[in-house]
């Protein structure tokens, strides 16, 4: 897509989605055949549920056929909400992610697996596992550190006491 056409389409749906206290984290018009697919991204603290995501849907659809800015081809619109394989890049996805265990690639190399436990304006604080029976330990890492980062799938995870009071 166009850098044109997205700063079109973002200026254009960047409304919609912030009159519904939401982000847009992407948008992304790809070919299919003699269509396009029109992907728009969001995500909120509390994350994003079915009916935010249809309505919105709805929204997007009647102010996208009221413009130009997709233009006479045919495209079917995609609205959603970020998968768990996204990579964590701003701020805010960190925080959406506390509690979470996540992966981490350090810029001067090298992985972290750890549970955030925080997250302020400058890092994120960490609980490593132990290895071996061993104590988990904290850690704290600067965004400037991190070169990448993706939450790790969880299937049998334990609930802790602080947790199922919450």
């Amino acid at each position: 897509m166009s850098t044109t056409q997205n700063e079109r389409l973002r200026d254009l749906l960047e409304p919609l989605v912030k009159e519904r206290d939401l982000d847009l984290e992407e948008i992304a018009l790809t070919p299919a055949g003699k269509r396009r697919v029109l992907r728009v991204v969001v995500d909120a603290d509390g994350g994003v549920g079915l009916d935010t995501c249809a309505e919105l849907s709805r929204r997007v659809a009647e102010e996208l056929d009221a413009s130009d800015a997709m233009g006479d081809r045919p495209y079917v619109l995609e609205v959603t909400s970020p998968g768990t394989d996204r990579p964590l890049t701003l701020p805010r996805h960190y925080r959406r992610a506390a509690g979470r265990l996540v992966k981490v690639r350090l810029r001067e190399g090298g992985e972290v697996v750890g549970r955030i436990t925080a997250v302020d304006d400058a890092g994120l604080d960490l609980e490593v596992p132990g290895v071996k029976g061993r104590r988990p330990t904290a850690r704290r890492l600067d965004f400037g550190d991190i070169a990448g980062a993706r939450v790790e799938v969880e299937f049998n995870r334990k609930v802790t006491k602080d947790e199922e009071g919450s």
